[in-house]
């Protein structure tokens, strides 16, 4: 993966990136990170959030300090709305999605460089 690529998916990953109200802490919505992986379905992308958080918690890290569970209010197609399932994730969080997602896609490949502060290529 080359510089150019790189720093295109860092600004991207950076876009999304939001901030508690305090300013604190940052942390990325799992719906707009999907995107940013190449993930097309809630599902399959779930299943990579999953095997995030067990590596997670094999790491001896608590769990819910990284992902946290955010539903967001979404209008549908009768003008009624729902709940539509999300989670808010930590920098790490987004570190362990693309370390555990698929290897197929190379956007994991560059999140983990982002996520490490690795972001030139050698």
């Amino acid at each position: 993966m080359d510089k150019k690529t790189i720093m295109t998916m860092k600004k991207t990953f950076d876009d999304i990136m939001h901030t508690t109200e305090d300013g604190n802490v940052e942390f990325w919505y799992a719906r707009e990170l999907m995107e940013c992986l190449g993930y097309v379905t809630w599902r399959r992308f779930k299943e990579a959030i999953e095997r995030a958080k067990e590596s997670c918690e094999s790491a001896g890290v608590e769990v819910s300090d990284h992902f946290a569970g955010a539903g967001k209010m979404v209008e549908i197609g009768s003008g009624a709305k729902r709940e539509k399932e999300d989670v808010m994730l930590t920098r790490y969080a987004c570190y362990l999605i693309a370390q555990n997602g698929d290897p197929r896609k190379e956007t994991g490949k560059g999140i983990r460089k982002i996520t490490t502060g690795r972001e030139v290529i050698t």
